[in-house]
């Protein structure tokens, strides 16, 4: 294969300078005696050769990028000789983070701290940039301005948006400290006098326990977030919509009227709320809740009524031992009235739907001691109804009885016939329902003893 040479600069004005007819020969006898620029006057051997050279140098030079770690030379003889040369590439050299100055030790340049994108040396500390005078966007108004966050105070829609849900959240954990720190984060503004209000309008549509939080609230946030008069402010216009309130909760009147009583008692609302409306209330409704703040305050007085239990406390905050006293005056009430609905109205009073495996444990405990058919039916009646409205569920009914089995070693002391009780009471609770198959498999039965005859000496045999 033949290298086309290139055509150089002193062939193209050679071939411009001869007549047209020996521009053939001419070319050709240039090419002979000139290769890549190199005039030959060698043979043809010395030409090939010349031509091979030329190409390792494109080969070399094309190259030289990727080696540039090594030196390579050409020989005379056209061989590749490799040599240590130092890297001549520009990528070699933006790869090398030695001072090219030839000073120093060859560590990197300024401690590692200089180049782009770096922050500065480790542990170097930058002082505070000082304002300069002479800049252009320089303003002498801003330099001792204060910036501060500013809350916009709240209107009647977002304040019942946002203070609702602080509330409803209080009566699940009930943290007072809590709500008085999210409450003094919002700007209240002229709506602070109505936080109380929306707190006791929210709790006579809730449970006791979260009537007596409510109460603890005001008490907690009266000095912190609100003043004594938010509160008197506030309990003027619940006095107003009484009868609004009324259409919701028809004993919003004597529940106010405790409200009123307890306030009073804490020292957020003055002894003289009461007497000011004495001859100038026209509403029915305001006039039940005075008086029954009235009558509570007096018998404070004559017969020592504590208002830290005047809505009672939750079933998680109450002692176990108070809680098992009411469960049996629960029960001996029952078993004189018979009414089951009063009953299952009391029980969820109590508000310890996790303590009622103490309720079915009390009532088994009742039908073994009573020893009358009266009793048994009636104890399983209420539970056959209690289980069907689901206020007693099927784990508390089975932990009730599972403690009456345990028991029934220590009970059968004090009454004898326990077992064949039990038996009757278990298998009357089957057949109506109240427990499944499992749960009367389970029932204990005591062992017989029997003696085996005269000649053993009376023993007993198990």
């Amino acid at each position: 294969r033949q290298v086309k040479p290139r055509q150089t600069e002193r062939e193209r004005e050679r071939l411009d300078s001869f007549p047209s007819g020996d521009e053939d020969n001419t070319f050709t006898g240039n090419v002979n005696n000139e290769i890549n620029g190199n005039w030959i006057s060698a043979p043809t051997g010395s030409i090939h050769e010349a031509r091979l050279k030329a190409k390792v140098k494109r080969r070399l030079r094309k190259n030289s990028s990727r080696d540039s770690g090594r030196g390579d030379s050409l020989s005379d003889n056209g061989d590749v000789v490799r040599s240590v040369v130092p890297p001549t590439s520009p990528k070699g050299k933006l790869l090398n983070r030695r001072s090219r100055m030839g000073k120093g030790r060859g560590l990197p340049k300024k401690g590692g701290a200089g180049g782009k994108g770096v922050w500065g040396s480790p542990g170097e500390v930058y002082d505070e940039d000082e304002v300069d005078v002479k800049d252009p966007n320089y303003d002498v108004e801003q330099e001792n301005c204060v910036y501060e966050t500013v809350v916009l105070p709240l209107d009647g829609e977002t304040f019942e948006k946002t203070v609702t849900p602080i509330v409803q959240e209080y009566f699940e954990h009930g943290d007072a400290n809590e709500v008085a720190e999210l409450l003094a984060e919002l700007n209240l503004g002229s709506m602070r006098g109505d936080v109380p209000m929306l707190a006791v309008s929210l709790a006579l549509e809730a449970k006791a326990s979260h009537r007596e939080l409510t109460s603890r609230l005001l008490s907690k946030l009266c000095g912190r977030v609100l003043t004594a008069a938010d509160v008197e402010a506030s309990f003027h216009k619940l006095l107003k919509e009484l009868p609004d309130l009324v259409l919701d909760t028809p004993g919003a009147p004597q529940m106010l009227g405790q409200f009123i009583a307890r306030a009073v008692a804490d020292n957020i609302l003055p002894k003289s709320f009461i007497d000011g409306y004495k001859g100038r209330v026209d509403s029915e409704y305001a006039r039940a809740a005075l008086d029954r703040a009235a009558v509570l305050l007096r018998m404070s007085r004559w017969t020592g009524l504590r208002f830290d239990s005047l809505w009672g406390s939750g079933g998680g905050q109450r002692p176990v031992n108070q809680l098992i006293k009411e469960v049996n005056l629960l029960l001996k009430e029952f078993l004189l009235s018979g009414d089951t609905v009063e009953a299952e109205r009391c029980l969820r009073e109590l508000e310890v739907p996790h303590f009622h495996h103490e309720f079915v444990y009390e009532a088994v405990i009742m039908v073994l001691e009573s020893k009358g058919d009266r009793t048994l039916q009636m104890i399983l009646q209420l539970l056959k109804s209690l289980c069907a409205s689901t206020v007693i569920t099927v784990d508390q009914l089975r932990r009730g009885f599972e403690r009456v089995y345990l028991d029934m070693a220590d009970l059968s002391i004090d009454v004898p016939c326990a077992y064949s009780l039990l038996e009757q009471f278990v298998e009357q609770s089957f057949n109506a329902g109240v427990i499944d198959k499992k749960l009367r498999d389970l029932c204990p039965c005591r062992g017989r003893k029997r003696f085996i005859s005269e000649g053993d000496g009376g023993r007993l045999k198990l």
